[in-house]
């Protein structure tokens, strides 16, 4: 290395060596005046003259006068590093004559190192050294001292700082700034620099080659290398490897404090990465305790041995008809959309009315006003995608998503690899929107949120053989939510408007020979449509009146109005001219829903927390038909620890009639059989075990005065016996059971849960007695399990997430089955002999009726994630039932063909989904 001439630091040693020398002038020199050179020895008071020395003076031994004062440096005199010169540090130790005038007169080297040059230098710059005189008795005296010049190859320069480097530290594939990034230069030991909030740095440098490392907690160390000309400005995004993409962290993002008595909340991966659900947050809550199934695969919960219609579904409070294409499908909003899932399975809030059940509601994620975001993902049954964009000058942010299915086209290629026939028989098809624009106002915020949705499934007629009939079903909803929010007196109100659009309708083809033998065609024999429009309006407020005190009050009105449309030759089986005023076969109805609530957060102490409640609603059919309803609801939660709280509810809840699936305007016109009516009583207690264990059990009770419960044969064929108006389908009943769960919550490599519940659903029904002969001899009204009772409930669900960005999954899942009492099943029955000897099967009574197999499956999801440069790219596989078992849905009774023995046949489905699929997060 070159160095250039540099002054470097020299050492002055005023230690004097034993043997030094010194040199006086007489005090009155004389022409035969003449130096005398004498020993110094070091004592206490500093060097001093030996008593020898000090009588042949004249001085007096061991006075002050015999005691020699050194000279002091005054001007230094640097040597300078040879310049070329390259090497190691040298020492050159020289002897300095110092005279009484304090000049260096004499000087000679001592001890020299191995380069020349150094001792050269040290020759060069010792004359220039400038000295006090050293004394004695009071008189300068001319001395010789040490002098040491040590020599440090000078530092490399530095250059002058003439450029500049700007950029920012990013996360790569996700593009997150990392605010927690520092920067190294050129090997640095300590960090030069670090980011701010939004990841960027400034860095002014000199010209030149730099090595830049970045380094990120959680991240990858990054070296990068840059080259700066003199003046130049250098703008840079430096991107991270992340040490895991989409890590299970532990965040807490639910910190509204518990008031329920029992809600699950559910965030993140967690409702995103569970084996079988598709990827679909809502399609979670099926593994949820308390909750049964129509069968596997069907996303359609029964909560708690009720109705699947008595269980409410909501997106930010607004209810929606229809959760999930097809049953077996997805939910009908992009899981982009959501932020939060919370499900409660008894004795929701005093906000979700007209639900006799639980509620379900997804809270939407807010909008992310940092940059662009984007999402598209595409698997074996349908694609779809997310975008989001904020307009930073205007405080503007906008969201649309969509999906759409391609079931039809995999089910015509089926056929034809399978069948050589391009016409599958079925048809299956689903699409769904969602669009957002949301503002900020002020301190307020204004949302634009719509949806819709379209599923579309049937049978097609063959085109073998003239008349052969087919029937398509489709079910549309549409949604339109405008709300703002904006504090209030303190508190938060909300105000929405909310305009919505539901439709399902039968369409009949048959197949039919075309004229002058031009082939088979189908066309169009008839349609039966039901239509509903509905407008609402809500409002809300909520205050912090003290810390231990909180009030809130709302409000919502909903007005329906419902028709039902019939055209051509193939209407619904059974109906009849006279069927006009049959709401279930011709519904068409004018209803207005209005409510009010208000409730209580009260904590007397930070043991205790109450939250009493009322809910009052009011059902208007027109014409004439009135029903209002109070509805009181408390919850009460005990801290007895800082990890163990007990707790309890009860509620007053009322819901109009329901059917097994959402009918548009069947759930109006049916209010003319009067308001269901039902108590919820709910206790337990939550435990948390130890650090990333969360313990819960529940013990419920729910009473059910009045249950108008119409199944879906009841509103196809009316097969009620005297006609629908002198006929009252009103029952009562119970259902009661509990709940345990044990979860470790997202974080840690992996999230999981392990639940059981033992529900029981009765009512009290009356049913048919039947002989021998399958006829009726009589009647009873008796206490039966209700058609969706599932007794022992059992899911088991772990995620883990590997450090190389590999995530594995599975789900194990048990019930035992319904009753086979022939409501939604086959109705058991009986093997008797006639008269004539011979055998024959009869129904058997109701409260006699056996059950349906148990059922159990497992579920697996594989995923494996890449963070390329500016986005995510994940591969997954996910398969509902890889365990491949078979469910029994029902069963056939008959005699075999071969031996003409009675047969007892299991119809069992083997529902396999297997899903593979890539999704891209940008």
């Amino acid at each position: 290395m070159k160095f250039h001439r540099h002054v470097v630091r020299a050492l002055l040693l005023l230690a004097f060596w034993p043997g030094l020398a010194w040199t006086q002038g007489l005090p009155t020199p004389t022409a035969e005046s003449r130096e005398v050179e004498v020993e110094l020895q070091n004592q206490d008071g500093g060097p001093a003259l030996s008593a020898e020395d000090a009588r042949r003076l004249g001085l007096a031994p061991d006075s002050s006068e015999a005691q020699l004062v050194p000279p002091t440096l005054v001007t230094p005199s640097p040597a300078a590093w040879p310049e070329g010169l390259e090497g190691t540090p040298g020492e050159v130790v020289l002897e300095l004559l110092v005279s009484t005038e304090g000049t260096v007169s004499e000087v000679k080297v001592v001890t020299a190192p191995q380069e020349p040059r150094l001792t050269e230098a040290a020759l060069q710059a010792a004359p220039g050294l400038r000295f006090t005189p050293a004394t004695l008795a009071g008189a300068p005296v001319a001395v010789r001292l040490p002098f040491l010049y040590r020599f440090e190859p000078p530092a490399a320069p530095v250059p002058v700082a003439t450029a500049r480097l700007t950029g920012e530290v990013r996360a790569r594939g996700t593009r997150r700034p990392l605010a927690d990034a520092t920067l190294f230069i050129d090997g640095s030991a300590e960090p030069v620099g670090t980011v701010d909030a939004e990841g960027r740095f400034a860095l002014e440098l000199g010209p030149g080659p730099h090595k830049v490392e970045v380094r990120a907690p959680g991240h990858q160390p990054g070296q990068f290398e840059e080259t700066l000309a003199d003046g130049q400005s250098l703008q840079v995004i430096y991107r991270l490897q992340p040490g895991r993409v989409n890590p299970y962290e532990t965040v807490v993002r639910d910190d509204r404090p518990r008031t329920e008595v029992t809600r699950i909340t559910l965030h993140e991966q967690e409702i995103r990465e569970v084996p079988g659900t598709l990827g679909d947050p809502f399609r979670v809550v099926m593994l949820m305790p308390g909750v049964g199934s129509l069968a596997s695969g069907i996303s359609y919960p029964v909560v708690r041995g009720s109705q699947p219609a008595a269980t409410g579904f909501f997106l930010d409070g607004v209810r929606i008809p229809m959760l999930y294409h097809l049953l077996l499908g997805p939910a009908v909003i992009h899981p982009d959309f959501i932020d939060t899932v919370d499900f409660f399975p008894g004795a929701p809030p005093v906000q979700y009315g007209r639900v006799l059940g639980g509620a379900v509601e997804g809270r939407l994620s807010r909008p992310r006003e940092d940059r662009l975001h984007f999402t598209a993902y595409a698997d074996l049954l349908n694609s779809g995608g997310f975008i989001e964009y904020p307009f930073e000058s205007t405080g503007t942010s906008v969201s649309v998503a969509g999906r759409i299915s391609y079931s039809a086209l995999l089910l015509t290629v089926g056929s034809k690899l399978m069948t050589g026939s391009s016409d599958p028989g079925v048809h299956a098809n689903f699409w769904d929107y969602q669009a957002r624009v949301e503002q900020k106002v002020g301190q307020g915020r204004l949302r634009l949120f719509a949806l819709g949705s379209s599923d579309n499934v049937g049978s097609t007629p063959g085109t073998d053989y003239e008349g052969d009939l087919g029937v398509g079903i489709t079910s549309r909803f549409h949604r339109a939510d405008l709300r703002f929010t904006h504090p209030l007196a303190e508190g938060e109100a909300e105000a929405g408007v909310t305009v919505g659009s539901d439709a399902m309708g039968l369409v009949g083809e048959e197949s039919y020979r075309r004229p002058n033998g031009a082939g088979m065609g189908r066309r169009e024999v008839g349609e039966y449509g039901m239509n509903q429009v509905s407008f609402a309006a809500r409002t809300s407020w909520k205050r912090r009146l003290h810390e231990t005190l909180e009030f809130i009050v709302g409000g919502d009105i909903e007005h329906r109005r419902a028709a039902t449309q019939m055209s051509g030759t193939g209407i619904p089986p059974g109906t009849r001219p006279e069927d006009s005023a049959d709401p279930l076969k011709r519904p068409s109805s004018l209803a207005t829903f209005s409510g009010a609530y208000a409730s209580v957060t009260w904590l007397p102490s930070d043991a205790w927390v109450l939250q009493p409640g009322v809910r009052v609603d009011s059902y208007h059919l027109s014409p004439g038909i009135q029903h209002t309803v109070v509805e009181p609801r408390l919850s009460v939660r005990r801290r007895l620890t800082e990890t163990l709280v007990v707790k309890g509810g009860a509620g007053l809840f009322h819901q109009p009639p329901t059917v097994l699936l959402h009918l548009p305007a069947v759930d109006t016109a049916s209010l003319r059989y009067g308001l269901q009516e039902g108590l919820q009583f709910d206790v337990g207690a939550e435990w948390k075990a130890a650090e990333g264990l969360e313990l819960s059990g529940d013990v419920f009770y729910n009473p059910i005065s009045r249950a108008v419960e119409l199944d879906l044969e009841q509103v196809a064929e009316n097969r009620r016996r005297g006609g629908v108006g002198n006929t009252q389908p009103a029952t009562s009943g119970y259902a009661y059971g509990f709940e345990l769960m044990a979860r470790h919550p997202l974080g840690r490599d992996w999230f999981g849960w392990v639940s059981y519940s033992f529900l029981q659903s009765k009512r009290r029904v009356s049913i048919d007695r039947y002989g021998d002969d399958n006829r009726v001899v009589g009647s009873e009204k008796v206490t039966l399990p209700f058609a969706f009772e599932q007794a022992h409930v059992v899911n088991a669900a772990v995620s883990y997430k590997f450090g190389n960005n590999w995530t594995v999954g599975t789900v194990f899942h048990f019930n035992t089955g319904r009753p086979e009492a022939g409501e939604i099943t086959s109705l058991t029955q009986r093997l008797v002999t006639t008269p004539d000897g011979e055998q024959q099967w009869v129904r058997q009574d109701r409260d006699k009726a056996e059950r349906l197999d148990a059922f159990f499956r497992v579920d697996l999801r594989v995923a494996k994630s890449w963070a390329m440069e500016d986005f995510t790219l994940d591969a997954y596989l996910d398969v509902l039932n890889v365990s491949a078992q078979k469910e029994v849905v029902a069963y056939e009774y008959g005699f075999s063909f071969n031996t003409g023995a009675a047969e007892r046949k299991p119809t069992n489905i083997p529902v396999i989904l297997p899903l593979f699929g890539l999704k891209g997060t940008y």
